[in-house]
């Protein structure tokens, strides 16, 4: 009988410690890569076995249905077009609710998905951190007849923790690190089963570019946002190296962690870049990072490093910045 670690999924086995789901001992019930991450904060790389077109195979033929978590700095077109290649049914949930100021609706958010991206199923915010709506995942399978789900999502959107929250224990491994969770992971609530699943990969996103910003990322409480006044020569500087400039004379909003180090600066001599056109409250979505909502029009100029990840969207706080 396959054993698997309860922290990540992967298969337990006591033969070789390079090898994903390693234990002195097979009564161990989770992996010793798990052990060092829950009690000294150590994560092992591991290889993940799956990747993204792989997992969603396997979910689709296995046509159970799927609650897929989107992060809300993480909205993006990838993102969305990920969530609509499960063909059988599906529940949105946005997670990290509270991550965003208060004066925000979760129903005008609702309402900006289901007209920009034209979702039809069910869409709820999720606070597993404040409690709320954590338990959606347990009255949607108990009122639509549902015994068993798929909970799928890109790294770091919330999933294990999502679960956690439903549990008396925190049974399976949370790190804002990617590939935390390595393989298919049953969990039994009563009579129902839940399916974690390996995160999603960005096609790229900002640790990608930059690994030491893995921590920073992650946003643990509510941002700040911050809103500046630009000028025509006026740049801002992310992590003293992404470089966006020529904003014009303008209002830009950021929402990023608090722990990312932004500077406004002036005259800087951008070499390396390219210009994208941003129309009137446009939100410029850097992959993995969070979103600059831009007031007025105008030309910008991106460092040609960071172009991969960075997208734009009709503005989805609709012009309602807090700063």
């Amino acid at each position: 009988m396959v054993k698997r670690c309860l922290g990540c999924g992967a298969v337990l086995q006591n033969t070789d410690k390079e090898i994903n789901g390693y234990v002195p001992d097979l009564k161990f019930k989770i992996c010793m890569r798990c052990h060092r991450l829950k009690n000294y904060g150590e994560l092992k790389k591991e290889v993940v076995n799956k990747d993204n077109d792989t997992l969603i195979k396997i979910i689709n033929e296995n046509k159970k249905h799927v609650f897929f978590l989107i992060d809300i700095l993480n909205i993006s077109d990838e993102v969305i077009k990920t969530y609509k290649k499960f063909k059988y049914s599906k529940t949105l949930l946005i997670t990290k609710k509270d991550i965003i100021p208060k004066s925000i609706k979760d129903n005008n958010i609702i309402e900006y998905l289901r007209n920009n991206y034209n979702i039809e199923e069910d869409i709820y915010l999720v606070s597993a951190k404040k409690k709320e709506n954590k338990n959606i995942i347990i009255k949607e399978m108990l009122n639509k007849g549902i015994n068993s789900c798929y909970i799928v999502g890109y790294t770091n959107s919330g999933k294990s923790t999502l679960i956690n929250s439903l549990l008396d224990n925190k049974i399976i491994t949370e790190s804002y690190l990617p590939d935390t969770t390595l393989d298919f992971l049953n969990i039994k609530i009563d009579d129902l089963t839940i399916t974690d699943t390996p995160g999603f990969k960005y096609k790229k996103s900002i640790v990608d570019i930059n690994s030491k910003l893995v921590k920073k990322v992650n946003c643990m409480k509510e941002i700040k946002t911050i809103t500046y006044q630009t000028k025509e020569n006026t740049s801002l500087v992310i992590e003293n190296d992404l470089v966006i400039s020529n904003f014009g004379i303008n209002s830009i909003t950021t929402y990023f962690s608090n722990d990312i180090k932004l500077e406004k600066k002036f005259n800087l001599d951008i070499k390396d870049f390219s210009s994208i056109f941003i129309p009137d409250n446009t939100d410029l979505v850097i992959t993995g990072l969070g979103f600059i909502n831009i007031k007025k029009a105008c030309n910008l100029k991106i460092s040609n490093k960071y172009l991969d990840i960075v997208s734009t969207r009709i503005s989805i706080f609709g012009g309602n910045n807090n700063g």
